[in-house]
Order: structure tokens, then sequence, then C-alpha cells
């Protein structure tokens, strides 16, 4: 009995528990108010803009490269000999003049043989000389000899005919004549044939010394090879000579330049030479249309800056000719020239020289009616933004180049239209703009 009294407690007490709650659960509701609707407001992407106008723009190629001079020779000597002289400033990068001696090789047994050939062309001289006199005065003995022979002919003729007519004189007078007659005519006929060998031989005598004569002049131009001269204001570029040493004729002993012309060859992607290289335009008779070459460059002039100095001074070169397609690099090399007179000091002290590396803008067409932009305002898929109004938009452009930190477009946008300038990642089409340099 105590039992179910003490259940039934303990259940009217679980039950005005519930009750309690429930209404004061009912109660709290009834004092909750409702919260105030949240405002959702569009947050807009701040940005600078730039109006777009066409304009002609020049295309300005860069490239890089090495100066050298246009002419390197090597030098050697002509002939052999021991090297009795050096000039004082034959050393690596030493400038020798124009003219001056740079060695001198033992010039005495090309002496001697200059000397010798010049005996020779006298002694001949001589020989001819007396030639052409002997020959005139055997011509006149021929002519005495014919007239002698005449009247030796004639007497042997008179005592033949009184002999045999008359029967005057003698048989052994008559033969003695006859001998006189034979012995006048052979002697005659022997001088004739010897006055008539004097042209051939004086003609051998000449011919002997025109032989002479060069065998003079080779030794002249021996002798005067003994003496190795600079061909041009030069710079020593390498030395393998000393004095006393012994030289051979066709070995290399000095290596000279002349940076009176300097050259940077400067190799330019294929696409950029075809598309905006300036090419003369030939005449249709200068024969040179069919050569399977390129044709003449305009001689442009370039800017050239050493890219060790300062961005202010440069110097001037002209684009000279294409050098070579390569193939296997897919690039046109072309060859800038610069007058060496033109290449003083920049604005560190150095002048433009050979085995600096440079860099080189070269002018190219001209890229008609395009839109300067910043290089940042178009992504790697050619799109720009564009502010229409206070909403971005997208839009495809054609890229045509880039020059330094400026890219040129054509086509996707239009004159007076503005292009967001700000760096922006992956904007959604329509997105609310906040122009920050909008135009008051």
């Amino acid at each position: 009995m105590k039992w179910y009294v003490n259940v039934g407690g303990r259940l009217i007490a679980c039950s005005l528990i519930i009750v309690i709650g429930l209404g004061g659960m009912f109660l709290l509701s009834s004092l909750k108010k409702e919260p105030a609707a949240a405002e959702i407001k569009e947050h807009s992407l701040k940005v600078e803009t730039l109006p777009l106008h066409p304009e002609d723009v020049p295309v300005l190629i860069t490239g890089y490269g090495e100066v050298r001079a246009l002419d390197t020779v090597k030098i050697s000597a002509q002939v052999a000999g021991i090297i009795t002289e050096i000039h004082p400033k034959l050393e690596v990068g030493g400038i020798i003049p124009k003219d001056e001696v740079l060695f001198r090789i033992d010039a005495r047994d090309y002496q001697a043989q200059l000397d010798q050939a010049a005996s020779q062309m006298a002694q001949l001289e001589n020989t001819i000389l007396r030639l052409k006199k002997q020959y005139a005065i055997d011509q006149q003995r021929v002519e005495t000899l014919q007239r002698s022979e005449k009247l030796a002919n004639d007497e042997f003729e008179r005592v033949k005919t009184l002999l045999e007519k008359d029967e005057v004189g003698t048989k052994s007078h008559v033969d003695q004549m006859e001998m006189a007659y034979n012995q006048m005519a052979d002697q005659k006929d022997q001088l004739s044939q010897a006055v008539d060998l004097y042209p051939v031989r004086i003609k051998e005598a000449e011919s002997a010394l025109e032989g002479a004569k060069a065998m003079h002049d080779l030794a002249k131009v021996n002798l005067e090879r003994t003496e190795v001269r600079a061909p041009f204001n030069a710079r020593v570029k390498l030395v393998n000579v000393e004095l006393g040493q012994l030289v051979s004729p066709g070995a290399a002993v000095l290596s000279l330049a002349n940076d009176a012309v300097l050259e940077i060859s400067v190799p330019l992607d294929s696409r950029d030479a075809r598309t905006w290289l300036q090419f003369a335009e030939k005449a249709a008779s200068d024969g040179v249309n069919e050569l399977a070459w390129f044709g003449s460059l305009e001689p442009v002039t370039c800017k050239v800056q050493w890219t060790e100095s300062n961005e202010d001074h440069y110097w001037e070169g002209k684009l000279h000719r294409v050098e070579e397609l390569d193939q296997e690099t897919r690039t046109v090399t072309v060859a800038i020239r610069l007058d060496g007179n033109n290449t003083s000091a920049g604005g560190e002290g150095l002048p433009l020289v050979e085995g600096m590396f440079c860099r080189v803008e070269i002018p190219g067409t001209l890229m008609k009616q395009v839109y300067r932009i910043p290089r940042w305002a178009i992504n790697f898929d050619s799109e720009v933004y564009v502010a229409k109004g206070d909403r971005l938009e997208i839009r495809k452009v054609e890229a045509l180049r880039t020059q330094g930190e400026e890219t040129f477009v054509a086509g996707g946008v239009q004159p007076g239209e503005s292009i967001i300038t700000t760096r922006l990642v992956n904007p959604f089409p329509n997105s609310l703009l906040e122009v920050l340099n909008k135009p008051e």
C-alpha cells in the first residue's frame, strides 16, 4: 500500500514540472520580438580606368648582340728572316697608326739580291746597246762588201773575156780573179747572214732584260716586305712575335682590328622580322630580285646601349643587312653598323668598344589605329576589363605587340571606352565598379 502511494506522488511531481516548463516556454515566446530584416548591399570593386583613343604607333624591335670590329686581319711575314726591330707599342691593346712599321726583318740578303738584279740589268742593257751599234756597222760593211763583190766579179769577167776572145792573159790569172771573186762573195754572204741574225740576238737580249727587270722588281718588293706596316689605324688583338725570332712566310704572327667601323649582330624572332622589319623596295631591273635571299633593309637609325651603362647614354647605328636565318632557333640575324668615330665615352667614361654586350632598339613599321594599354591590363587569355558605366565587361582583344610596359591592341574595344587598369583576379562579369579616377 505504501509502495503505491510513493509512485503516485512521483508521477504527480513530474507532471507538474512538465506543465510549469511548457508554461514558461510559452511565456518567453510571447515576450520575444522578431529581428529586423537585414539589408543586403552589393559591394563595388574600386578600380582605376584609362580612356582609349586609337593612334598610329611605330614599332620598336629590341634585340641584343655583341660589338665587334668590322675588319680584323691576321698579319704574317711575306719573306723569311730574323726580326731585327719591333714597334714599341706592339702589344695587346696597343694602338698603332696607319703605315707605321710593326716589325722589321733582316734585309741584308734581300738588298744583295736587289743589287745583283740591278747589275744584271745594267749588263744586259749594255749588251743590247752594243748589238744595236754593231748591227748598224755590219749593215754598212755588207753594203761595202756588195760593192767589192761587184768589182771583183767585173774584174773576173773582164780577164776571162780577154783570155777567151783575145787570148790576152793567162789561165792562172783568170783563176786568181775567180778565186778573189768567190772569196769576196763568201765574205759578203757570211756577213749578211750575221746581220740577219742581229734582230734575233737583240730580241733575245731584250727578253733577258725583261726577265732581269722582273727579278729586280721582285727583289725590290721582297726588300720592301722586310718592313711590315700597319694597313690601317690598328688595335693590336694578338701578338706572337719577338725580337730575334725567325719568321716564315704565311705564318700569322699578329692580329689587328680596325675600329673605324663597328658592327653588332642582333638575332630577332623570325615573326618580328617578318612582320615589323622595314625592307626597301627594289627596282625591277636591279637584278637582285631574282636572288633567293632577303631584300635590302631600310637604313633606319638604331639606338645602341651597353647593358652595363646607365640608361641615359646611348649611341646611334644604322640597320645594314640581314646576315642569316637560323633554322634551329628560328631567328633572323641582322647587322647594325656604327661609325667608330662616333662611339665616344658615355656617362661612365667608357666608349663603345669591341666585346661590349649591347641592347639595340630597331625602328620597325607603323602599327595603325591601335590602342595603347598597360601591359598588366590584359590577361593571359587576351582579355581586357572594360568599365561600361558602373559595370564590368570582359572583352576579347587582339594583342599586336608588347613594348616595354605597354601592349598595343586592335579590335574588341571602341574609341572613347575606358579599360580597367587596376589588377583584378578573375572578376565576375557585370560586377559593380567604383571608378577612383573618374573625372569630375
